[in-house]
C-alpha cells in the first residue's frame, strides 16, 4: 500500500515526547498522564473536535451535559442518567414537547450560576447563526448531534422546554451529546471562543489548567463538583497527542505516560510480559467502510457490496490484531439486543464474491476500482494503515483494486460530515469510519435517513430509502422500550441484507497501563470515568 503518513502526526508525536521526558521527572505520584491516539488535544470550549476521543477527554472531564452516560460498571450495558438535569418528561398529550428539570445550586467552573438560561444559551451556540454567542467550530460538533430539536425555552429558571419538529423517542440520547459552556466566563473574556479555549468553564469533575496546543492538556479536580462520588482523586490529569501507535508504546514503556489508548497489537504479549495492564471490554462499535450512494457510484449494486463484504477475512484480521477485535456478522455485534435475524450471512467466501462481481460485470479485463478515505490514525480507528492494508489484499485476492487517499483524523472527520458530493472527499467511493453505535440515533438513524444528507447530518453516502424512513419514524414513534427494540432489529436486519455497508470489525477499546494505575473501571461506552483513578506509589 503506498501511503504518506501526516508530518503533523510525527510532530505532535515527538512534541509530545520531547515535553514529557523533560517534565516526567518532577510529576507528582497523583498524577495520571495519558497518551492519546490524536494528533491534537481536542476543542476545549465544550462541543469537542477529534470524535469520540475528544468527548473522551475533553467534553465529559470538564464539562456535563443535561443527561449524561452511566459509566460505573464494566458488566453492564452503559445507559443514560441524570445529568445537569434531575429529570426529563415527554408531554403524554404532545410528543414533542419535553421538560427539563434542572439540577439546583450547579455552579460553573468561574463561579457563576448554571440555570435554565444558560441552557438556551448553549443551544443557542450550536443552533441559532445570529446569536452573538454561535460557534461554527462547536456547531460543526454539535448541530448535527441534535436534528430533532426545532425550539426550546425557559420556563422558569430550573425548566426548560424543548420542542422536536416531530415526536422523537431518541431525543434523549441525542441531549446527551450537548456540552454546557459558561455564558459568564466567555462574557468576562471578550466574547471570544478562542480566549474562551484558553481559559474554558464547564461543571465537570475537572477544571483546565493548561491548554499547549499539539503538545499536553492538564486538568485538576472540581471539588466543588455536584456529584461528591466523582470528584476525581487525582491530583492531575494530563493529556498528550501521540497518534503513532509505536510511539505510544514507546512513551508507556520509557514511564513518559502510564495510559495508552488503542497499543499496537503487537506489541501487546511484550507488554504484558513486562508487567503493564492490558484493559478490554465490548462496547458499542463498529469499524466500517461507508459507501457513497450516488449517482454512478460502483456500490449502487447489491452485488458490490455483498462482494466486498464476502470478500474479507475477518478471523485472520483478528490475528493481525493481537485477538483485540471482535469480528462482524453485521452492523451491530453479535449477541446485540438490535442484532434481530438478517438472511445475509457476512463472512469470508471469496469464490462467492468472484461470483458476484462477475455477475455485477466486473473481471480481470475490467476490474472494479475502488477508491478510499482513511485515516493513519485516530478515535476508534484501531489500527487503520494495516487493518485497510490487510482489506487491500484481500479484495485484490478477488480482482478489486483499492486506492487509498490518507487523511489526518480530523480531516476525515470533516470529509465523513461533508459528504460523498463535497469536493473535500476527493472522488472517493468509500470512507473508512468508526462508529459510535450506543443508541438508536448514532447507532442507526444518523447514517442512512434521507433527510439527514449534508449539510443536515452524516448520511456522507446520501443513501435514500423510504422502507428505511418508514423504520425510523417507527423507531421515534415508539416510546416503550422493549417494543422499540422489535423495530431496531427490523433496522438492523435491513442494514444487513441490504449491505448497505461493508461491516469489518467491532473494537474492543484496548488500553494499556502502568500498574500504578488503580481503581480504573472500563465501561461498555466509549467514554469513560477517571474519578476513581488513583496512581499506587509503588511499582514501576
Amino acid at each position: 500500500m503506498n501511503v504518506v503518513l501526516p508530518k503533523l502526526g510525527a510532530r505532535a508525536a515527538l512534541a509530545g515526547a520531547v515535553l514529557l521526558a523533560a517534565t516526567s521527572a518532577s510529576l507528582a505520584q497523583g498524577t495520571l498522564r495519558i497518551g492519546m491516539t490524536a494528533s491534537d488535544i481536542p476543542l476545549t470550549t465544550g462541543q469537542t473536535d477529534n470524535g469520540g476521543e475528544g468527548m473522551r477527554f475533553m467534553g465529559y472531564t470538564v464539562y456535563d451535559g443535561l443527561i449524561n452516560w452511566d459509566l460505573s460498571s464494566a458488566t453492564k450495558a452503559s445507559d443514560l442518567v441524570p445529568g445537569l438535569a434531575e429529570s426529563w418528561t415527554v408531554d403524554a398529550n404532545d410528543k414533542t414537547k419535553w421538560v427539563f428539570k434542572l439540577r439546583p445550586g450547579v455552579k460553573f467552573h468561574d463561579g457563576s450560576d448554571f440555570t435554565a438560561d444558560a441552557v438556551v444559551w448553549n443551544l443557542d451556540k450550536l443552533l441559532k447563526a445570529d446569536a452573538p454567542q454561535y460557534d461554527p467550530r462547536q456547531s460543526a460538533q454539535g448541530k448535527t448531534r441534535i436534528p430533532s430539536v426545532a425550539s426550546y425555552k425557559v420556563v422558569d429558571p430550573q425548566t426548560v422546554e424543548i420542542v422536536t419538529k416531530a415526536p422523537d423517542a431518541t431525543l434523549p440520547y441525542q441531549i446527551a451529546w450537548v456540552m454546557m459552556s459558561s455564558p459568564a466566563q466567555w462574557e468576562k473574556l471578550g466574547k471570544s471562543w478562542d480566549e474562551f479555549a484558553k481559559h474554558p468553564s464547564g461543571t465537570g469533575p475537572w477544571k483546565l489548567t493548561l491548554f499547549a496546543p499539539r503538545e499536553r492538556a492538564e486538568m485538576v479536580p472540581n471539588t466543588a463538583y455536584w456529584d461528591k462520588n466523582r470528584v476525581p482523586k487525582l491530583d492531575k490529569l494530563v493529556l498528550v497527542p501521540l497518534p503513532e501507535a509505536n510511539a505510544r508504546v514507546a512513551a508507556l514503556r520509557s514511564g513518559q505516560v502510564d495510559w495508552i489508548e488503542a497499543p499496537a497489537p503487537d506489541a501487546v504479549a511484550s507488554l504484558k510480559g513486562a508487567g503493564f495492564t492490558i484493559v478490554t471490554n465490548a462496547y458499542p462499535h463498529n469499524w466500517t467502510w461507508h459507501l457513497s450512494r450516488v449517482e454512478g457510484s460502483p456500490w449502487n449494486d447489491i452485488r458490490v457490496r455483498k462482494a466486498v463484504n464476502l470478500a474479507i477475512d475477518r478471523e485472520g484480521m483478528k490475528e493481525l490484531l493481537g485477538g483485540l477485535a471482535i469480528p462482524a456478522k453485521g452492523f451491530m455485534p453479535p449477541g446485540h439486543q438490535w442484532f434481530g435475524k438478517p438472511t445475509f450471512d457476512v463472512k469470508y467466501d471469496p469464490e462467492a464474491a468472484k461470483k458476484l462481481l462477475a455477475e455485477a460485470g466486473y473481471s480481470t479485463a475490467k476490474p472494479l476500482k475502488l477508491k478510499v478515505a482513511i485515516s493513519a490514525s485516530g478515535s476508534g480507528q484501531m489500527q487503520p494503515l494495516p487493518m485497510n492494508e490487510f482489506v487491500q489484499q484481500n479484495l485484490a485476492d478477488v480482482g478489486v483494486q483499492v486506492e487509498y487517499q490518507v487523511v489526518e483524523w480530523n480531516t476525515l472527520i470533516n470529509i465523513w460530515r461533508a459528504g460523498a458530493k463535497a469536493d473535500i472527499s476527493r472522488g472517493v467511493s468509500a470512507i473508512n469510519y468508526s462508529y459510535f453505535i450506543q443508541d438508536p440515533f448514532t447507532g442507526f438513524i444518523r447514517h442512512l435517513q434521507c433527510n439527514l444528507a449534508p449539510p443536515n447530518g452524516t448520511n456522507w453516502g446520501y443513501y435514500c430509502d423510504p422502507a428505511m424512513d418508514k423504520l425510523f419514524d417507527q423507531v421515534r414513534n415508539t416510546f416503550d422500550k422493549a417494543e422499540q427494540e422489535k423495530v431496531l432489529q427490523k433496522v438492523h436486519e435491513k442494514y444487513v441484507d441490504d449491505a448497505l455497508f461493508v461491516m469489518i470489525t467491532h473494537d474492543v477499546n484496548p488500553r494499556a497501563m502502568s500498574p500504578k494505575v488503580k481503581g480504573f473501571v472500563q465501561a461498555q461506552n466509549w467514554f469513560q470515568d477517571f474519578s476513581n483513578i488513583t496512581m499506587a506509589t509503588a511499582g514501576r
